[in-house]
């Protein structure tokens, strides 16, 4: 009866996206049309470019049209799969994201997969040893993580790895990458993760198991874990059986914002690592107006953000039985 009710919801939910999603790409096409200039600028500022070639362009690009009929054809193409052209590189949008978005799910989903799998036993081993010597290390660490950026911990890893040179300098695969078997290639790229997922995960580990713990500590002092232990039960069974489980649904929240920075979380560290991620490619499409390879990222990260928060309400249905799809 669960799984009905749960795919009942899912559908629900899903279905309700569709208007979320039209209000999201109005949004963004405003503020994309917001931003003085346009792709055509650079053109503009050289004087050898003849002004007939930037007409030629302007009608190419199909900026000659009236923003609201430039907005009803990007979204119509938006609703067949088509995000466009790009102005900078003539080619399918599609195909850009495509030769790239492996690359950036990989390091986002390792790095996810490194800080949760360090930061949830590290915060409810500190909370069960609360005022340790261990705990206040932990602690002063985590406030020093908190504090320092992603990308200047990989300019750190990148001094030290240039430094010593036992360690990748950067990219995602060795020189003879093409010559290695298919282990070797696994190898290979996982050898090239460390630094990327240090970088990007350290900060993360500090933030998640700081909240962990936190959780932890405040669901111990309730009363039905004061309960728990009266009728006898070992503490292991007491915390890990009773205590945890509620600790962590509030943290489940957070998974959802986490899928849904998977496309975006890292792009100063593969920008510092010239990881060939999305990273790169997202600020020269900002940077350089190039319109419909912008709007795409931003539209993908709005999806993903959606998407994220959807997954993150359907795993805490299935986490606390108190939550009633239903209602």
């Amino acid at each position: 009866m669960k799984k009905e009710v749960m795919l009942r919801y899912f559908l629900r939910r899903l279905f309700s996206l569709l208007p979320m999603l039209f209000l999201i790409s109005l949004i963004c096409f405003g503020v994309s049309k917001l931003t003085p200039g346009d792709y055509l600028d650079q053109l503009r500022s050289n004087p050898s470019i003849r002004q007939e070639t930037i007409a030629r362009e302007r009608v190419r690009l199909g900026l000659d049209r009236p923003v609201v009929a430039q907005y009803f054809i990007w979204a119509g193409n938006l609703l067949k799969g088509d995000l466009g052209q790009s102005f900078r590189y003539r080619v399918p949008v599609n195909t850009l994201i495509g030769s790239r978005i492996l690359n950036t799910l990989v390091l986002s989903i390792a790095t996810l997969i490194f800080v949760w799998l360090i930061a949830l036993p590290l915060g409810i081993w500190l909370a069960v040893r609360q005022h340790s010597a261990l705990d206040q290390i932990v602690s002063t660490l985590s406030y020093f993580f908190l504090g320092v950026p992603s990308f200047f911990l990989a300019l750190v890893f990148l001094w030290f790895a240039v430094r010593t040179g036992g360690l990748p300098s950067g990219g995602m695969q060795s020189p003879g990458f093409a010559d290695l078997s298919f282990f070797g290639k696994v190898l290979d790229i996982l050898w090239h993760l460390l630094i990327p997922v240090l970088a990007g995960g350290l900060g993360g580990i500090a933030a998640l198991q700081r909240r962990m713990r936190g959780n932890l500590l405040d669901v111990l002092g309730e009363e039905y874990v004061r309960t728990a232990r009266a009728k006898g039960l070992p503490e292991h069974k007491v915390i890990y059986r009773h205590a945890v489980r509620n600790a962590i649904n509030p943290l489940v929240t957070l998974l959802g914002f986490e899928f849904a920075a998977l496309l975006s979380g890292n792009a100063l560290v593969e920008i510092v690592l010239s990881w060939p991620g999305l990273g790169m490619m997202m600020l020269d499409a900002l940077t350089g107006q190039d319109f419909n390879l912008a709007l795409a990222g931003m539209m993908i990260g709005a999806l993903m953000l959606l998407l994220g928060n959807l997954l993150a309400d359907l795993l805490l249905a299935w986490l606390d039985p108190r939550i009633k799809l239903e209602a």
